[in-house]
C-alpha cells in the first residue's frame, strides 16, 4: 500500500476511535452520577489494576507497554471528567475565589517587609523592585523571615528561590514545607558580584574571602584563579561586607553587591566576578494570608505523590490533560522519610482559567499531601 493509502486507513480508524471515545466518556458521566449517589470515591485502585491486567492480557506481548500507557491515560481522563462533574467545589477552590474577590486591585506600594541579611543584601535590592516605599526589617536567617511573616510581625517577606547559575536555594525550599505562607509576587534580579575590601587593601593582600555559599558557587572560576586564599561561607553577602568593614584584619574581603561599597566604606577590588554575565536570581514575595492580585498568571504548588509506582505520572497527566505549562519542577527529599520526595511546581496559567480551577479541584484528591502556595505575577 502507498503512504497515502495507509494514512487514509489510519484516518478511518481514528474516526472510529473518536466515536468510541465519545461513547466511553458518556458512560463515564453515568458512572460519576452513580458514585455520587452511593458516596463512592472517584478513584477505585483495585478496579483500575484489574482493568489494566485485562488489557495487557488481550494484547500481543510487543504491544503490552503501549497499551498500558494508553489505558492509563484513558483512566486519568475519566477521573478528570468525573471530578469536573462533582456538584460541590473544593474548600480550596472557594478560598481562591474569595481571595480573588477581596484582594485589593493594586499591589501595595509600601508595607513592612522582612528580608534576610543587612542593608545592601540582594533581598533588599529585590524588595526595592517589588515595593516603592518598603519598610524593611532585617533578620539573620531565612527561617526567621518565614517566622516574621507567619506570626504577623511583617506583612510581607522577600526570599531568594533560585539562581540561573547555581540553581535552587535548597534551604528555602526545605523551609517552605514547614511554614504557612502564600506567594503574592515574584521578581528576577540581575546579580553582579564584586570583591570588596577595606580601603587600602590590594588584591594581593587578600588571604580570606567571605560570602554566602550561593555567591561563592556563582564565582567559582574567579576564586579558582586565586592561590592560597581561604573561602569561608557565611549567612549573607551583605553581612560578609559588613563584617569585613568592621574587622581589624586587612587581609580579608567579601563577595557582595556593589551597593555595599558606599554603604560600608569599602573599595571594590574586582567587579563582575560571577562566572556568567546573565546571572539572575528569582525572588518571591510571601504573605501570611492568601492575596491574589489582578494579572496573576503564575501559580506555585507543593505536593507529595503517593509512594507507589506511577503516582507521579498520574499527577503529571492531569497537567497535560488540562494543557497547563509546567515551567519549573523541583524535587526535595522529605526529612525522616526514606526515598520519598516533595515536588514543587511552577505553572504558567491565568488564575481565572477554567483549567486551573479544575486542576485545583483534582490535585487534593490524588496527592498524599498538597499545598497551594499562591497565584501571582512577576515584576520584570
Amino acid at each position: 500500500m502507498t503512504l497515502e493509502a495507509l494514512r487514509k486507513e489510519i484516518d478511518a480508524i481514528d474516526d472510529r476511535l473518536i466515536e468510541d471515545f465519545i461513547d466511553r466518556m458518556a458512560v463515564v458521566e453515568e458512572i460519576s452520577a452513580a458514585k455520587r449517589q452511593t458516596g463512592k470515591a472517584v478513584l477505585d485502585p483495585a478496579r483500575e489494576r484489574q482493568k489494566l491486567a485485562d488489557v495487557a492480557a488481550k494484547l500481543p506481548p510487543e504491544l503490552e507497554q503501549y497499551g498500558y500507557a494508553l489505558w492509563s491515560m484513558l483512566f486519568e481522563l475519566s477521573r478528570s471528567r468525573q471530578s469536573a462533574l462533582r456538584a460541590e467545589p473544593s474548600a480550596l477552590r472557594r478560598e481562591i475565589e474569595h481571595a480573588m474577590e477581596w484582594t485589593d486591585k493594586l499591589f501595595p506600594p509600601k508595607a513592612s517587609v522582612a528580608c534576610q541579611g543587612v542593608e545592601g543584601a540582594y533581598s533588599q535590592l529585590a524588595c526595592d523592585k517589588l515595593f516603592k516605599h518598603p519598610q524593611v526589617m532585617y533578620f539573620g536567617s531565612f527561617d526567621a523571615v518565614f517566622t516574621a511573616v507567619e506570626q504577623g510581625f511583617c506583612r510581607f517577606g522577600v526570599l531568594p528561590l533560585e539562581n540561573s547559575t547555581a540553581g535552587s536555594v535548597n534551604q528555602v525550599y526545605d523551609l517552605m514545607r514547614r511554614h504557612n505562607f502564600k506567594i503574592v509576587r515574584s521578581t528576577r534580579l540581575k546579580i553582579d558580584h564584586n570583591l570588596v575590601a577595606k580601603k587600602g587593601t590590594a588584591l594581593a593582600d587578600v588571604k580570606e574571602i567571605f560570602s554566602h555559599p550561593q555567591a561563592i558557587s556563582q564565582c567559582g572560576s574567579f576564586l579558582a584563579g586565586l592561590k592560597g586564599v581561604k573561602v569561608t561561607p557565611c549567612e549573607n553577602t551583605a553581612m560578609a561586607a559588613e563584617m569585613v568593614a568592621g574587622s581589624d584584619r586587612t587581609d580579608v574581603a567579601a563577595i557582595s553587591s556593589h551597593s555595599t561599597v558606599s554603604l560600608y566604606g569599602l573599595d571594590c577590588l574586582e567587579s563582575d566576578i560571577q562566572d556568567r554575565g546573565n546571572n539572575y536570581t528569582r525572588f518571591i514575595c510571601i504573605s501570611k494570608d492568601l492575596e491574589i492580585y489582578p494579572g496573576a498568571d503564575k501559580t506555585s504548588l507543593m505536593l507529595v505523590a503517593p509512594h507507589r509506582p506511577g503516582s507521579l505520572y498520574q499527577i503529571l497527566a492531569r497537567f497535560y490533560t488540562y494543557g497547563l505549562n509546567i515551567i519549573k519542577l523541583e524535587s526535595r527529599p522529605i526529612p525522616n522519610r526514606d526515598f520519598e520526595f516533595m515536588f514543587y511546581f511552577d505553572l504558567e496559567t491565568s488564575v481565572y482559567s477554567e483549567e486551573f480551577i479544575r486542576l485545583i479541584d483534582d490535585l487534593d484528591s490524588i496527592s498524599e499531601e498538597f499545598q497551594y502556595l499562591g497565584s501571582y505575577s512577576e515584576v520584570i
